[in-house]
């Protein structure tokens, strides 16, 4: 059983987010009602500083990637250039006052945090980044990197397309069952409905936490969909591909809520 409580809406210094109920470090999951669209990108400072200052934060002490929907994992907490390297899908830190984002629109973006260590990771996670495992890849890299008990890890899957509204082709479903190896797994994972398939990735992220050692117990989620709230969530569903990605941000400081 997933951690009891609802995701919470918030309004600070501007900018409109979610929070969740078991994390209790600094975090955001953001809305579009925070702005971000192809005149005002997703990276830019001015979009996201309002935010980080609802969380007390400072853009400069941020880490992101461009992200390529892989597993690769960036250890953040340097300065300069090291704060925005290039092609990694998930970041972990354990640097007091550092902040760690993804950006997405139907993906799944995932906030990790152990109070126990102080470490925090966030983790941006479509289809793909499902079949390359790279949750549990952020999970393993908090363990391997600060010494992060599995068990202490919470988890916070935030707003993404649902099972409802991701119907996909065959492609998806064979990578799911590849990932889960029939059976129980991939029913909650995968469903058939007619010629195509419905896939769930906030219920996959979940037995890929699972599989990472965190307990159920200990992982939230959203029970949002981007592309069914197209006028709260940017959702590349929603405008067949169009602009528009929404921030997911964790600081290592404390939550303000």
């Amino acid at each position: 059983m997933t951690v009891a409580g609802a995701f919470r809406e918030n309004r600070a210094n501007g900018a409109a987010y979610m929070t969740a109920p078991n994390i209790a470090a600094a975090h955001a999951f953001a809305t579009r009602l925070s702005g971000a669209d192809a005149s005002f990108p997703s990276r830019s400072r001015a979009y996201l500083e309002p935010i980080c200052g609802a969380l007390g934060i400072a853009f400069d002490d941020m880490s992101f990637s461009d992200q390529v929907h892989g597993a690769a994992v960036f250890v953040a907490g340097g300065t300069g250039a090291a704060r925005r390297p290039e092609g990694f899908d998930a970041l972990v830190s354990a640097a007091s006052g550092h902040a760690l984002a993804v950006f997405t629109a139907d993906c799944a973006p995932i906030l990790l945090y152990d109070p126990a260590r102080g470490a925090a990771g966030a983790v941006h996670a479509g289809w793909r980044g499902v079949a390359a495992n790279v949750a549990g890849a952020a999970a393993d890299a908090m363990i391997r990197e600060f010494g992060c008990a599995p068990g202490d890890i919470q988890a916070a899957i935030g707003p993404c397309i649902s099972k409802c509204c991701f119907e996909t082709d065959g492609d998806v479903a064979d990578a799911m069952a590849a990932l889960f190896t029939g059976g129980a797994e991939t029913d909650a994972v995968v469903e058939r409905v007619g010629k195509k398939y419905h896939v769930d990735i906030k219920a996959a992220n979940v037995l890929l936490l699972e599989r990472a050692g965190l307990r159920r117990e200990n992982i939230s989620v959203s029970d949002e969909c981007t592309r069914c709230l197209s006028d709260k969530y940017w959702s590349r569903r929603a405008s067949r591909g169009g602009h528009g990605l929404q921030a997911s941000i964790i600081a290592l400081t404390p939550a303000r809520l």
